[in-house]
């Protein structure tokens, strides 16, 4: 396939003029971030220098060039806020109450639909199971992981292997499990793993992407094998911080594997394990990869993310699609109101 540079000329000069920008502002940035400072500072040792060799008191910092000086600092990190969240949020938001057009104000109708269409509420049951069981799930298999590597021989190795889900991105992780579960015929030979095993004990193949809820419930295993490492590298950093001489007291009063586990282990890493099931039930809400490269959605697997994606993009309902998106960002807010609390409630006791 030849590529006609001329045909793509305006596409091109487009991503050329992108870049520019994005060194000039970036770039911008970075030098008034470095020069800024570097100008104050040597104003005020001028001023220290003139104050010493007069003999008259050093000069202190006022207090409103004290704010001036954060506000400056502050100001890009506002700016930016405001472009990428703030302003689109208010946007999707007043789109929520729009037609599929953004044309006439329909009120509430788009978040009524949302709870009287039977498809949309199986989408709504599917984001509660996964949001349910992923955290849940992938939480305890990390624990379980990091309590059985923790100072186990080649306890590096195993730890990598675990992690290695992590590096790869939810697209790629969802094809190899497309293989995993993968059917062929009962006259052909099996390519996926889990009818492999299956023949092999002499049942027969099955399309299990196809069958609900056992679908869903696959699709989760894709996330829980992701998360499952991150979990256990999060806790096994826990699990070493336990001051050593709680646990050897703990043995010495001779304690059971199980007691220590119950008693010592479990409450001394309990910051550690809300923070993990916090991030993987907010990461589990915007879940949206593994549904739309393993099912697209199709055969009652969707999820919001998902089906916000359909109604904006595909059917063109933009209205419907922003209630879901407004919808998706109240559910994570009492997640991350949780989270909130919780650190400034282990900062009160630190």
């Amino acid at each position: 396939m030849d590529f006609d540079f001329a045909e793509q000329a305006p596409k091109l000069m487009m991503l050329l003029w992108g870049l520019v920008a994005f060194a000039v502002v970036v770039g911008g940035l970075l030098v008034l971030l470095d020069a800024v400072p570097a100008f104050f500072a040597r104003r005020r040792e001028a001023r220290f220098v003139a104050a010493s060799a007069s003999g008259a008191p050093l000069p202190g910092r006022p207090r409103s060039r004290e704010g001036l000086f954060a506000t400056f600092f502050l100001l890009p990190t506002v700016l930016l806020l405001m472009i990428g969240l703030v302003v689109p949020a208010l946007r999707t938001t007043l789109l929520s109450f729009m037609d599929g057009g953004s044309q006439n104000f329909v009120g509430l109708d788009n978040y009524r639909w949302m709870f009287a269409d039977d498809s949309i509420v199986r989408v709504l049951v599917n984001t509660l199971v996964w949001v349910t069981l992923v955290p849940l799930v992938a939480t305890s298999i990390g624990l379980l992981y990091a309590v059985l590597v923790d100072k186990a021989r080649l306890e590096a190795v195993a730890k990598s292997l675990i992690f290695m889900p992590m590096a790869i991105s939810f697209v790629g992780a969802s094809i190899i499990w497309k293989f995993v579960y993968a059917f062929r015929s009962e006259e052909q030979e099996q390519i996926g793993l889990l009818n492999q095993i299956v023949v092999s004990l002499g049942g027969a193949p099955r399309q299990w992407l196809l069958d609900s809820p056992l679908n869903t419930l696959l699709l989760i295993v894709i996330m829980v094998w992701i998360q499952a490492g991150f979990a256990m590298v999060v806790l096994s950093a826990a699990i070493k911080a336990i001051p050593a001489d709680i646990v050897e007291a703990a043995r010495l009063d001779g304690v059971s594997p199980w007691q220590m586990f119950w008693q010592i282990t479990l409450p001394s890493i309990r910051p550690a394990l809300i923070v993990v099931v916090v991030t993987i039930s907010i990461a589990t809400l915007k879940v949206f990869d593994i549904v739309r490269t393993s099912t697209n959605g199709n055969y009652d697997t969707s999820v919001i993310a998902n089906e916000m994606y359909n109604q904006a993009f595909r059917y063109g309902q933009n209205g419907q699609g922003s209630a879901l998106a407004v919808f998706l960002f109240v559910l994570v807010i009492p997640i991350v109101i949780f989270q909130i609390r919780n650190l400034r409630q282990q900062r009160r006791e630190g």
